[in-house]
């Protein structure tokens, strides 16, 4: 069921548009470079544009492009890829994608579709992976990485987004000796495959170092790093893992990875030393002030901001120090947009804050509920929009200047 009111003025004042188009945004840092956007809301929140109910169960986020909404759900006993209006929430077209996902912390897909130029990539919670028509979701090609890389299904399910990294797409099977593999994204032929760990709940991040192209992503037992052309490890760091979820983003900045995990373990900041395949990493800090459970931080000049299991903490990159502690909105989800910190905190409660390292300086807050299940979608802006799922509920709020 779609619902709607009052588009007038929605972009009158033209926010400067910027797509979204994987996980975590162009960057998969989590940042938007969107602008024009309002500096504080109303008390009951943003204008509420449109809202559709019976998206289906799940967990996986959106990406955004070419005035689309592109997601996965689960309802009709399958699992499902979908595209829809990202002015109107009406569905422009969905694709069974995977077999019933049930899990009694929250059935269904957990991982974000990717878009690059005309196709789109997605990953199902039972493994499935497809190649489609972003237009139609005509399927281009599709395969199971769990079956094909004789990986083994992980507690919660997948929940990776795949990267794409020119011509190679980035998945993590978890197999032996293909624990992370590329494929031709253009026909699904693997390219390579490497190391030997079974997969986390992380998706992967590439970046270029030393004169080569990288790619780091965090598996169930630590953080890895591979060369992009051929997929050797280049080097492990276990100390940060749990062992139980590994799931925030790895962050790469100048030379130095952060990384980051909760049930007790925390954070650790890894320099990058070396060229070509000899790169080494040395751990430079490691504490307990950031611990990301299932939401990964952002980095905003010198300062991370995230949350460290339920509080919210500002924290020195290079340093590790905690410079501001906030309970906030309770432990949560954390985007980027103009020096702004949109907050979502899986009881519910939406909050808009400065990125500040002074002090936790909240501008507004509203609160958006949640039904059965935490609220643990990572919410997206895109086109003067912030979009927000709880399972089949999705809203989309107006947030452009008047």
């Amino acid at each position: 069921m779609l619902s709607r009111r009052g588009f007038s003025g929605v972009l009158a004042g033209a926010a400067a548009a910027a797509d979204w188009p994987q996980w975590r945004g162009v960057r998969r840092d989590g940042r938007t470079a969107e602008t024009g956007l309002l500096r504080q809301w109303p008390a009951a929140g943003p204008e509420l544009l449109w809202r559709v109910d019976g998206l289906g169960e799940g967990y996986s986020s959106f990406s955004i492009a070419n005035g689309k909404l592109f997601t996965q759900s689960q309802k009709k006993g399958r699992q499902w890829v979908m595209a829809l209006d990202a002015s109107t929430g009406k569905t422009i077209w969905e694709i069974a994608a995977g077999e019933h996902f049930p899990q009694d912390r929250g059935p269904g897909p957990r991982g974000t579709p990717t878009v690059d130029g005309d196709t789109l990539f997605s990953l199902s919670a039972d493994g499935t992976l497809l190649s489609l028509a972003e237009a139609t979701g005509k399927k281009n090609w599709g395969s199971n990485i769990l079956r094909d890389f004789n990986g083994s299904q992980i507690k919660w399910g997948l929940s990776e987004s795949p990267l794409v990294d020119g011509e190679r797409l980035i998945v993590t099977p978890g197999g032996k000796e293909k624990s992370v593999v590329a494929l031709d994204k253009k026909t699904g032929k693997p390219l390579w495959g490497g190391g030997d760990d079974q997969a986390g709940y992380s998706s992967a991040i590439a970046f270029d170092f030393g004169g080569q192209r990288h790619v780091v992503t965090f598996t169930s037992a630590g953080a890895i790093g591979l060369n992009a052309a051929n997929g050797r490890v280049m080097w492990k760091y276990a100390k940060v893992s749990n062992r139980t979820a590994n799931v925030a983003t790895p962050i790469y900045h100048d030379g130095h990875v952060f990384l980051s995990s909760d049930y007790g373990t925390g954070c650790a900041l890894l320099k990058l030393t070396g060229d070509g395949d000899r790169v080494n990493a040395t751990e430079v800090y490691f504490n307990r002030d950031m611990r990301n459970h299932y939401g990964s931080s952002v980095l905003l000049d010198k300062h991370l901001y995230g949350f460290s299991s339920g509080i919210l903490t500002a924290m020195d990159f290079m340093t590790g120090e905690a410079v501001w502690k906030d309970r906030s909105v309770g432990k949560g989800q954390v985007i980027l947009a103009e020096g702004l910190l949109y907050l979502q905190g899986e009881t519910g409660a939406i909050a808009l804050a400065d990125a500040t390292p002074s002090s936790y300086k909240e501008i507004s807050r509203f609160e958006f509920g949640r039904g059965d299940y935490p609220l643990w979608t990572l919410p997206v802006i895109a086109g003067g929009r912030l979009y927000l799922r709880d399972q089949g509920k999705l809203c989309c709020y107006g947030i452009a200047k008047g």
